[in-house]
């Protein structure tokens, strides 16, 4: 049997950060182990190329929502990545620290080491962004730049926001958030910039460093109180590795509780419904799900030329052509052009939605097909939701996904802050910078009056924005069950780094604050090997 100092289950966002750091100084030996292979698409490089690995098996798990009555009984997709880089192969690219005061109340709820003052220079570690001053990064492995495409339509929605009281912000990760502006990516030389990009395929070459991909994780083995390795089936065959150190959870929000369930890690009550024996209890893990849910208020327009137009038959051969001689144009685009983060109550001291973009609408949002005439979209999203659901398997079999219950809406607040972002939304594009391209909207409609019929649409055709975190929660309570080390509670050699320890959410996109929590994280796992 194998033995590794450390054995990181996941190849995603977190887990190329781990593995780097945690190999750099070459004294520890580290085995990564994702269920998924290499990046090799072509659609992963192109930005625009997410429309099409966002329907491919071999890059997402494709998982879904169970029916709800609070969403009228749809199915709900989660989209998660796989293979090395994970969901940073596949998703938007958006790049967004969130608010100074989201890790301050981190720190309030028990999260302690985890406050603003002690996370942001994490962010300018792992960032190169030429446009940012102090304390943006100048010199990290992930490459950010400001959307550099251009559109009458964009620059329009700007000047409407102004005429309609809201500030604009040239950069929302830098003194603070509020604002309208152009969307920050994930992007280097107009190509994808994923983490496999900027910390794993660096350093495959180290000798220290071994990833096996293919490997899909079946348990967590526990001995006397420790855990001291996992199991994984390859090509067919299972094989048995030792930690020497740590066995480190990087699978995610939705497969992390997955893992550990299946392992016997768990509530005993739900274990026992599936006849698993039970290792150690920690009823807790696969609750406190959270999840940005957001609705997609679509526009007619005129007088202009949108994606709708210039996606559409020869002229996606010339957008080819531009993009490969210049990496520019429609090609070199993701979910996001320009951002917008608002107040929904003066009273509020910072903003609680955000605005979503894009001069496009879709014919069917599933499998991003776009309509055949000029539209826009305004994605509306409330930043902090607290309703709360479960992720838990519905299964013994490893490869069956578990059932995932978001809850979404149970909250007034969360119903409220997106009732009140759709208004205002509504009214930036009555303002008269816009009068000359809005045609008519087309959803929700006009007759949409009232706080009722807002909620209905909400409910009836929301979807999530694809970012889970907090199954596996970390603090210093009894609830938690991670501690603020990350280490899982009650087991030695077993930690949990990636977007299910989140201590509550972030205000916008998720990406960037998984990867200072894997900066953290391998800080923190470093600082305890030294002790031993």
């Amino acid at each position: 049997m194998q033995t590794y100092d450390y054995v990181i289950v996941g190849g995603g966002t977190a887990a190329c950060i781990l593995a780097n750091r945690l190999t750099a100084d070459g004294r520890h030996s580290v085995l990564l182990l994702e269920a998924g292979g290499e990046p090799k698409s072509i659609w992963i490089n192109i930005p625009a190329g997410f429309t099409k690995l966002l329907n491919d098996p071999a890059y997402n798990w494709r998982f879904e929502t169970q029916p709800e009555d609070g969403t009228h009984g749809r199915t709900i997709a989660i989209p998660r990545g796989k293979g090395l880089g994970g969901s940073s192969l596949i998703n938007g690219m958006i790049y967004v620290h969130g608010q100074r005061e989201d890790y301050d109340r981190w720190a309030d709820l028990g999260a302690t080491g985890w406050s603003s003052k002690e996370l942001m220079p994490y962010f300018a570690k792992l960032e190169t962004y030429s446009k940012g001053e102090a304390p943006r990064g100048k010199s990290g492995p992930m490459h950010i730049h400001q959307v550099t495409e251009r559109y009458p339509l964009v620059d329009a929605l700007l000047k409407a926001a102004v005429q309609d009281g809201q500030p604009l912000n040239e950069d929302y990760n830098g003194a603070g958030q509020e604002g309208f502006g152009y969307y920050q990516v994930e992007q280097k030389n107009g190509r994808r910039w994923s983490a496999f990009d900027g910390y794993l395929k660096p350093v495959r070459h180290r000798n220290n460093l071994t990833v096996h991909t293919r490997a899909h994780v079946t348990r967590v083995n526990v001995e006397a109180g420790a855990c001291t390795g996992v199991t994984y089936q390859q090509k067919g065959e299972r094989f048995t590795v030792r930690a020497a150190r740590e066995v480190i959870l990087s699978a995610g929000a939705v497969q992390t509780p997955q893992l550990l369930e299946l392992s016997g890690i768990g509530d005993p009550a739900l274990l026992q419904r599936f006849e698993i024996p039970v290792v150690h209890a920690a009823r807790r893990v696969g609750e406190n799900y959270i999840d940005h849910y957001a609705t997609r208020m679509n526009w007619r327009v005129k007088n202009t030329q949108t994606l709708n137009e210039l996606a559409q038959g020869w002229r996606v051969g010339l957008a080819a052509l531009q993009y490969f001689a210049t990496r520019k144009g429609i090609l070199s685009l993701g979910t996001g052009l320009a951002h917008g983060f608002v107040k929904t109550r003066v009273a509020l001291p910072t903003p609680d939605v955000q605005y979503f973009f894009m001069h496009a609408t879709y014919a069917n949002a599933a499998i991003r097909k776009l309509d055949n005439f000029p539209g826009m979209t305004m994605a509306v999203s409330g930043l902090r939701p607290t309703s709360q659901g479960s992720i838990h398997i519905q299964s013994k079999d490893p490869l069956v996904g578990p059932a995932i219950k978001p809850n979404f809406l149970a909250n007034t607040e969360d119903q409220q802050a997106l009732i009140e972002g759709m208004k205002i939304a509504r009214r930036i594009v009555e303002r008269p910078a816009l009068a000359n391209y809005i045609d008519s909207e087309m959803s929700p409609g006009a007759s949409v009056l009232t706080d009722e019929q807002w909620l209905h649409f909400a409910r009836e055709n929301g979807q999530t924005t694809y970012h889970p975190i907090a199954t596996c929660r970390m603090g210093s309570d009894d609830e938690a069950v991670v501690d603020t080390r990350l280490r899982f509670k009650g087991l030695r050699g077993l930690r949990v780094v990636d977007a299910s320890v989140f201590r509550a959410m972030v205000s916008g996109n998720t990406q960037a604050a998984v990867m200072m929590v894997a900066e953290r994280g391998a800080d923190l796992i470093l600082e305890d090997a030294a002790k031993r």
